[in-house]
């Protein structure tokens, strides 16, 4: 793992305290408490329906929370406060604090008719009003940093799963976020098409993007993360360096968790050894 400055002194950028999130009487989040500090990457992992996918959609405001606060740089999302209390932000102030933080979703969600360039200049073009020479150009440095140069031209029917995928990390910088989100950007690709994806996601870590990414990739987990998360039930079980929750958890939930994985994916047995 490439050697970043994630120490006590690098500034938070996202802070969760006591978040919750409820589908009905199913506790989605139950009382979520996280720092991400500047240059960190946080892999979050844990079993399907622990809360993973539902705590990035919180943070990049797709879901609204029902208890707790949200803040990136020190800013309060989704939230403002008004004569002693809280109030909810319009949809164009909370569309201004969710540009700032990018997200790469499971299914890619590129628009179909538009080429790969496009779909990584449209924000830009027209959320941020830049020029669509200086928006193309900056699409077109983003899709080299992908590895997709040669595929500026071609729509997404016309990639495969793996270089949609570049193409929606592609997108989410576009927008220079402060953070950048994953939600199982691996899990609708074949397995040969996974490692391209790691590899843009390890080299964007190496750079010093700050991250939080959900995924069942535990090798990569291992490899790539300043700090694991392990959630279950909606909560935090247990959080530290990779080499300690794989190497020792301290918890007998992860450690089951880690030998159902192991049963289920062989291939990941000497990782999480």
């Amino acid at each position: 793992m490439t050697e970043r400055a994630t120490g006590s002194s690098a500034r938070t950028v996202l802070r969760l305290r006591d978040v919750r999130k409820n589908y009905g009487a199913h506790a989605a989040l139950d009382g979520v408490s996280l720092d991400v500090a500047e240059g960190e990457v946080v892999v979050v992992i844990g079993p399907s329906g622990s809360g993973k996918s539902t705590l990035v959609r919180c943070v990049h405001q797709l879901e609204e929370i029902d208890g707790g606060a949200m803040y990136l740089d020190g800013e309060l999302l989704g939230h403002e406060r008004h004569r002693g209390g809280l109030r909810p932000l319009s949809a164009r102030q909370v569309a201004a604090q969710r540009r700032r933080a990018g997200m790469v979703f499971q299914q890619f969600n590129l628009f179909p008719h538009f080429t790969a360039l496009r779909n990584v200049a449209e924000a830009p073009r027209r959320v941020h009003g830049r020029p669509r020479a200086e928006a193309e150009r900056e699409a077109r440095a983003l899709l080299e940093r992908v590895g997709l140069a040669d595929r500026a031209g071609h729509y997404p029917r016309q990639l495969s799963g793996g270089q949609q995928q570049r193409v929606a990390i592609a997108r989410a910088l576009a927008t220079k976020p402060r953070i950048l989100l994953f939600d199982e950007p691996t899990s609708a690709l074949d397995p040969e098409l996974v490692e391209e994806v790691l590899a843009v996601v390890r080299e964007l870590a190496a750079e010093g993007m700050t991250m939080v990414v959900v995924t069942h990739e535990m090798g990569f987990a291992r490899d790539v993360a300043d700090r694991c998360v392990f959630m279950e039930a909606g909560r935090v079980v247990e959080s530290g360096p990779p080499a300690a929750l794989f190497g020792s958890p301290s918890s007998a939930r992860l450690r089951a968790f880690l030998s159902r994985h192991a049963a289920d994916h062989p291939a990941d047995q000497k990782v999480l050894s």
